[in-house]
């Protein structure tokens, strides 16, 4: 019997493992996907074959490895984007494992590279200030402004994850108040439904005649998803746009995911409970939602005003002989 092409072996792994064995979410599948997608596509010009032709021996540690650079260096991931691309790599392999024995070696070496360890930023977000001027950069006289407009509004507002706002379409979208929301199946397969201010709610009554009958709230021209690249490039420039307005966003790497930090932490200046903020943005536990208390300073300041004064008077060090002086200036 005939080893298993890499072909065979990776159509089997989405579609009985993540598909049958596992159920994994439409997430998931797309995430795993693009990461596979840009290992086999990084393979094919290191070897000048082209991805069918590849083998799993193509996929070496030391293959993988050079991969991991590459989103290091050349596509300038984060940490934690090289760690689930990385997540994904071991996933096939555990897969791939028994079916192609002979491989084991190969396979326990890709298997052994290990995840890297990353401090934990403190999140980023945007001000009242500047969540006005990057909502009024888009040129609303376009279609595209119109389109951009409705997408940043409808981020900042519901705080979505990305895919969740690619992937919303025209019959997710209730628009009329009372009771403007929209309905996500998220991470996790967790179904939600988050309301609409009127404000976004008039907005998107307005911007959805414009994209059809059917299909995505946010579409490309031709009527298609928008790709999770395209929307980061629309966020930068319109992030570069308002700098021009509100300096301040200048200082700041302002991505789709800023916007959802944004959301959560209007959320919070608003008194809302942590534990309604994570029911709010989809997350698995109220714990996750504590890095916004680690970045808001109102409460801190809060805390501290609190404080009692210690009493303690300032001083200053005087050193009591002068050659002691001199040797400290050193």
């Amino acid at each position: 019997m005939s080893e298993p092409t890499l072909t065979f072996l990776l159509q089997r792994f989405f579609t009985e493992r993540l598909g049958r064995q596992l159920g994994a979410s439409p997430q998931t599948v797309t995430a795993y996907r693009d990461t596979i997608r840009l290992l086999l596509l990084f393979a094919a010009q290191k070897t000048k074959r082209p991805p069918s032709r590849l083998t799993i021996d193509d996929l070496d540690a030391v293959t993988v490895g050079e991969f991991l650079t590459h989103l290091d260096c050349d596509r300038h991931n984060s940490t934690a984007t090289r760690n689930a691309r990385l997540a994904a790599i071991h996933s096939f392999y555990r897969f791939a494992l028994p079916l192609v024995p002979e491989r084991a070696h190969t396979a326990s070496q890709v298997l052994a590279i290990p995840q890297r360890r990353h401090d934990w930023a403190m999140v980023s977000f945007l001000t009242a200030a500047e969540t006005d001027a990057l909502l009024a950069a888009p040129d609303r006289t376009t279609w595209y402004g119109r389109r951009d407009h409705a997408l940043l509004l409808t981020a900042v507002q519901t705080g979505l994850r990305l895919s969740e706002l690619t992937g919303l379409t025209i019959q997710d979208v209730t628009a009329i108040m009372p009771g403007a929301s929209v309905h996500t199946t998220g991470k996790g397969r967790k179904e939600r439904v988050t309301p609409l201010t009127r404000q976004t709610a008039a907005v998107l009554h307005e911007w959805l005649p414009q994209t059809g009958p059917s299909g995505p709230v946010f579409p490309t021209r031709r009527g298609t998803r928008l790709s999770a690249d395209a929307v980061q490039r629309l966020v930068t420039k319109h992030a570069v746009t308002a700098a021009l307005v509100c300096p301040s966003i200048a200082s700041k790497h302002v991505t789709p995911h800023t916007l959802r930090h944004t959301a959560a932490m209007t959320l919070l200046a608003a008194g809302v409970d942590t534990s309604v903020i994570a029911l709010w943005l989809g997350h698995a536990s109220a714990t996750t939602t504590h890095i916004y208390l680690h970045a808001d300073m109102t409460i801190k300041l809060r805390a501290l005003a609190r404080i009692p004064a210690s009493g303690t008077k300032p001083g200053r060090y005087r050193p009591a002989d002068d050659l002691i002086a001199f040797l400290e200036q050193l």
